[in-house]
């Protein structure tokens, strides 16, 4: 993830395709690289600390969850709803969505993921996925298995209680959409998504930011908000022309966040997240 400071803009989604140097796995519609840890910190690890300063064995034992590296090209799935699972992933760039297909063929996208993010944890409780995990950008991400997950709970406790707690934080954040959707307007509906996503962003940004390249089409943000995709268009002119937004091409600048947090009553579930509750460190 790269800031671009003299414009207050991050860049989630530029991410070069990578020539195939490392084997090429093609399963279905799915295509990925497949190839060793790197040697950067896991954006997990930067999202945890955002929350809780981590000891050195704290930060040792997520790199060591850590297994196999998987690239997916934008639009390819990372996983099927229905089929078997017993890993999860984490988020090291782009950004995926999970959904489930409807039996008259449309789409509900229930959640997006971002760098930082432990995604499948819907699917912790069965040994089948139960969403269908998609690239929505050109993606990179590492495996965690399940047993490692069950390890760094029993041998590292606050780990396992942060984690916990960002889950409970993220259920609450899609219960504010869930309720949005039912009981608001268009307008405070898309706002209130672009709100949670700009809060989001912010905890692995590294600080403040206003404007983002979003990679998300018109299709993906009314499958996620029950609009069609000529509403989320009629919509997006609208923000512009009541001066909530600006946008230039992806590229999209909240201009009144104070207002708009205002008009939606929208509440940042990502910011802050109590860890008095943990368990204190071992000696």
């Amino acid at each position: 993830m790269a800031a671009r400071a003299a414009a207050d803009v991050v860049d989630y989604t530029g991410i070069a395709r990578i020539a195939v140097c490392a084997r090429l796995c093609k399963s279905g519609r799915r295509m990925m690289l497949v190839g060793p840890i790197g040697s950067r910190r896991s954006a997990l690890t930067r999202r945890l600390s955002h929350y809780l300063t981590l000891t050195e064995a704290e930060d040792r034992a997520l790199e060591a969850a850590e297994d196999r590296e998987r690239r997916i090209p934008s639009g390819y799935p990372l996983v099927e709803a229905s089929e078997p699972i017993d890993r999860l992933f984490v988020v090291q760039q782009g950004w995926l969505h999970s959904s489930v297909r409807l039996r008259d063929g449309g789409r509900q996208i229930l959640r997006f993921h971002y760098p930082g993010d432990l995604i499948g944890v819907s699917s912790i409780a069965w040994s089948q996925a139960a969403t269908t995990l998609t690239a929505v950008s050109d993606c990179i991400v590492n495996e965690l298995p399940k047993v490692q997950l069950g390890r760094l709970f029993a041998m590292q406790g606050r780990i396992g209680g942060l984690l916990y707690a960002i889950a409970a934080a993220e259920s609450v954040a899609m219960s504010d959409r869930l309720t949005a959707i039912g009981r608001m307007n268009a307008i405070q509906r898309l706002a209130t998504l672009l709100l949670d996503i700009m809060a989001r962003l912010r905890v692995t940004a590294g600080g403040v930011i206003d404007t983002i390249d979003l990679p998300l089409t018109q299709a993906d943000i009314g499958d996620a908000l029950g609009l069609t995709k000529v509403h989320v268009n009629r919509t997006f002119r609208e923000m512009e022309k009541r001066g909530m937004i600006a946008r230039n091409g992806r590229r999209l600048k909240i201009l009144d966040e104070p207002g708009l947090i205002d008009f939606t009553g929208f509440v940042d579930r990502h910011a802050v997240i109590a860890t008095d509750w943990l368990p204190p460190l071992l000696a």
